[in-house]
């Protein structure tokens, strides 16, 4: 399969993909092509460059190792794809996933644009988290940013990374933490208000980010997440808050 090739697989990625106000897939899939053109930019602006330091950290987490067969789910413009091609190897296989076209886009670009011998082990492929097209205990490990929080059924998306995964192998799943200190959400809730709908304004999105303090209440905490793995089948989970608890990434062993 070329890297172009596309099957029916993903949903979702970074600083919120999710609206309240848009209900069907195919509207998600508008409002994300839509974020597409500023997205990388926006990441690096609204975080001062750090979703880099915690891709790393997720990437890390996930325990791949040289030559292994890995998914990155939710894709998005390839920042955690690129990472773990480096880490795989020519002698490993990486796929990305996700439902925008326009992101995928961006990412084959990227690919392209700088160039390394071992991103020729990477493709591109487009569809639904929650019906994943491929067979029981496919993958080595499988990475998530920011995608969990915003999938239409969070345990159908967690049943189908057990599936994939093979015995022993980790999921590591990045994303914004819903915090249980008072505090760490007041300082959270208000760099949405003040700095990301701000920025994001600038690049005619303010609209696309205004949903983010939502979609961060309706997610579920750390020990929520933990709970949710285990009932999946995950018989060890973890939840880790990083970047000062603003973020979170749950790890866990099939």
């Amino acid at each position: 399969m070329s890297r172009n090739d596309t099957v029916n697989i993903c949903n979702l990625q970074f600083l919120g993909r999710h609206n309240t106000s848009v209900q069907s897939s195919s509207e998600r899939q508008l409002l994300f092509n839509r974020i597409a053109p500023a997205y990388d930019n926006l990441n690096d602006l609204l975080s001062l460059g750090q979703h880099r330091i915690w891709k790393r950290m997720t990437v890390s987490w996930s325990g791949v190792k040289k030559g292994d067969c890995v998914l990155d789910l939710c894709c998005g413009s390839g920042d955690l794809a690129f990472l773990l091609s480096e880490k795989v190897g020519l002698e490993g296989k990486v796929t990305g996933l996700d439902f925008s076209k326009e992101q995928l886009l961006i990412a084959s670009t990227r690919q392209d644009s700088f160039y390394k011998p071992c991103y020729r082990n990477i493709i591109w492929v487009e569809g639904d988290a929650l019906d994943l097209p491929f067979p029981d205990s496919h993958f080595d490990a499988v990475t998530m940013g920011y995608g969990l929080r915003n999938v239409v059924d969070r345990h159908k998306a967690m049943e189908e990374m057990f599936r994939v995964l093979k015995p022993g192998s980790r999921v590591s799943i990045l994303d914004f933490n819903k915090s249980t200190n008072a505090f760490t959400t007041l300082i959270q809730e208000w760099m949405i208000d003040n700095v990301v709908v701000p920025v994001a304004s600038s690049y005619g999105l303010a609209k696309e980010y205004a949903y983010l303090k939502s979609s961060i209440n309706n997610f579920s905490t750390g020990k929520e997440l933990e709970k949710l793995a285990k009932e999946v089948g995950f018989p060890k989970a973890k939840h880790y808050e990083i970047g000062g608890g603003l973020m979170g990434n749950l790890v866990a062993t099939r």
